[in-house]
């Protein structure tokens, strides 16, 4: 199935296009999603969930085209390193080069990227034209959702709209790893 051109996928694009706030299945847990240059969307996010807006927020894709300009200064080994790695559950540290909101990269000089391997995620990313948002859609100190119920209790009223589809079953979140230095920074 290409979800791109789902109907509900289409509308909640749509919806992110006009500053909306979706929630949506995807590797591990349910997340929060939006446009990631439309600075009320994010702070709208932020607020459901209690975060900072210091914390940073990560971003996904469907491939790594709709990052070329987050990725702009990055060398030819260290984009041999991303191709190798996504799609799939690996966030990468990207250093920030101007084009990221500070909304989105937080107090941090990198910026968070993943290219998703969920079909529903991929889906959404090309139906919008670009990344989204990606965040656990929890607030602060409370379980991840698993599934559309939870999701729903969580933000009962205040979510633009939910995505059709289920969690993949990957246990964990993404591993997440500093494209400069290397280090792993969450396992």
């Amino acid at each position: 199935m290409n979800w791109a051109l789902n109907p509900r996928i289409r509308r909640l694009a749509s919806i992110m296009q006009g500053g909306g706030v979706i929630a949506y299945p995807t590797e591990a847990v349910w997340g929060l999603g939006c446009d990631p240059f439309q600075q009320q969307a994010v702070e709208k996010i932020l607020w459901l969930k209690g975060r900072a807006q210091a914390k940073g927020l990560i971003l996904v894709a469907a491939d790594i085209e709709q990052f070329e300009p987050f990725l702009a200064g990055i060398s030819p080994t260290q984009l041999e390193q991303l191709n190798a790695t996504w799609p799939g559950p690996n966030t990468w540290l990207v250093p920030v080069n101007g084009y990221c909101p500070k909304w989105i990269s937080g107090r941090f000089d990198s910026v968070a990227l993943r290219v998703s391997a969920h079909p529903v995620v991929a889906g959404l990313c090309k139906a919008f034209g670009g990344p989204i948002v990606s965040t656990s859609a929890n607030p602060q100190g409370l379980p991840p959702a698993l599934n559309t119920m939870q999701a729903e209790r969580y933000f009962h009223g205040c979510l633009d709209g939910l995505a059709p589809g289920l969690v993949n079953t990957q246990a964990n979140p993404s591993t997440i790893r500093d494209l400069s230095s290397g280090e792993l920074i969450r396992a």
